[in-house]
Order: C-alpha cells, then structure tokens, then sequence
C-alpha cells in the first residue's frame, strides 16, 4: 500500500477591486496573472459600436467603432467620409434624398408650366 503525500495547492482567491459585485456589462474581468505570480481581475473595457446610418439603420463604413469618450479625442478623418452627410448618413440614403429633392423641383416647375398654360389660353 503506497499512498501519495503529495500537498495540493489550493486555487487562490480572488477580490474584487472595484465595489461593484454584480455580474453586469460594465462589471466584465478576466484573470490575469501577474509577474509575482499573483492572480488578479482586469476589467474589461465595453466594445465601441460602428456608426449607424440616420435613415435605414445600417452600419456605415470607413468610420472607426469606438466608445463615446474615445471618439471625443479622435482626429476627424477618423470619425467622417468625404461626403456630404458624411459620417451620419449612409451613400444610398444620400443618393435618394438628392433624387428625391430633384423630382420635387421638377414637380414644382411641372405646376408652374401648367398654370401658365391655363393663363395663356383664358
């Protein structure tokens, strides 16, 4: 009969360092060790979500996704396209509101033409 004597480690603790003890979103770690071989939380930092377009709700491309607070300190070439609605607003949303503002002028100048008509022929 041989038994093994061996002494198990065991698994270390872990506090938290922040009072916030709830398992949430902005409450996310993970385990890290350090070079004292001290295990430790890090936090997580929330992902950054990509600019949505105005209108149809779609991802825009050509911006960077980043929080709020890091888009405060970002140069603009960052944060923009060159376009009008740049930024805000995707390409085919652009494209139909400028056909759109078009016809209505178009419309307008149908009108008129026709008012003009109708005088011309009283």
């Amino acid at each position: 009969f041989f038994f093994d004597f061996r002494i198990e480690k065991m698994a270390q603790r872990l506090t938290l360092r922040r009072r916030l003890s709830y398992n949430t979103k902005s409450n996310r770690r993970t385990v890290s060790k350090t070079p004292g071989g001290k295990l430790v939380y890090l936090y997580e930092k929330k992902h950054g979500t990509n600019p949505k377009c105005g209108d149809c709700k779609k991802e825009l491309r050509g911006l960077t996704a980043a929080r709020p607070r890091e888009l405060a300190g970002m140069s603009k070439r960052l944060k923009t396209v060159s376009r009008t609605y740049g930024g805000s607003v995707c390409h085919k949303c652009v494209r139909s509101r400028i056909v759109r503002a078009f016809l209505i002028e178009e419309q307008k100048i149908v009108v008129r033409v026709l008012k003009a008509q109708e005088a011309t022929k009283k």
